[in-house]
């Protein structure tokens, strides 16, 4: 805690602090059992359809309020369009899991403590609702575009179609730029030292809850010897 309190103090952008700070948890999510053997082609699609449910959750909560949030000096400016992900989700959903998908949608425990996070600090505090958004769509941009790839490969989807839409960002032509004035966005924040902290503090939080999604996702699709 310390440390982190001083580099907000010497001047360090606050989009590197908070990508360094929570660059162990990052790996950690990224090398989950479940995520290592998802990408290695070991499980079925059924898996992949799965973890295509628990987002679905997640990205339930994180865009419910986005209206109301819009007008927020703190997390409004980062409430982009073309971020927006649950219509694709339920379309891939469509996909994996039939057109009646929704009647057979489960979350599995620590997806419902996540997707509660989420909604609870989008009703009352945009700081840690910026730090969810931060974790996931700036992933999905990034090693998303990895699980898209490997998806189509290993189970045959249409590329950048259906099964796999989550992860195209038609509205967004060029992702490293699009990321480059997110993170500006991020070093302009209008928070105090104390504010950012918490917000660093509930980013590592947020990949906390992700890899705990990834371990229940381990246990319910174990690889069998």
């Amino acid at each position: 805690m310390k440390s982190s309190t001083a580099s907000l103090a010497s001047g360090t952008a606050f989009s590197t602090l908070i990508r360094t700070a929570s660059h162990e948890q990052h790996t950690e999510a990224e090398t989950s059992t479940f995520m290592s053997d998802l990408l290695g082609g070991r499980l079925g699609v059924d898996a992949y359809a799965r973890y295509t449910e628990q987002l679905w959750f997640v990205y339930e909560a994180l865009e419910a309020d986005t209206e109301r949030l819009a007008s927020d000096p703190l997390a409004g400016p980062f409430l982009r369009p073309e971020l927006l992900r649950r219509a694709a989700l339920e379309r891939d959903l469509a996909h994996l899991r039939g057109a009646d998908w929704r009647s057979t949608l489960t979350a599995l425990p620590a997806t419902r403590a996540y997707a509660d996070r989420v909604a609870d600090c989008a009703r009352s505090w945009p700081g840690g609702y910026l730090a969810h958004h931060y974790t996931r769509y700036l992933g999905d941009l990034s090693g998303g575009q990895i699980i898209r790839d490997k998806a189509e490969r290993t189970w045959g989807f249409a590329r950048k179609g259906d099964g796999v839409r989550f992860y195209v960002f038609e509205g967004i032509s060029n992702p490293a730029a699009f990321k480059r004035s997110y993170r500006e966005l991020l070093d302009d924040l209008p928070a105090d030292d104390l504010e950012k902290q918490r917000i660093i503090t509930e980013c590592k939080h947020a990949f906390a809850l992700n890899t705990a999604v990834f371990h229940a996702l381990g246990e319910e699709f174990p690889l069998t010897a």
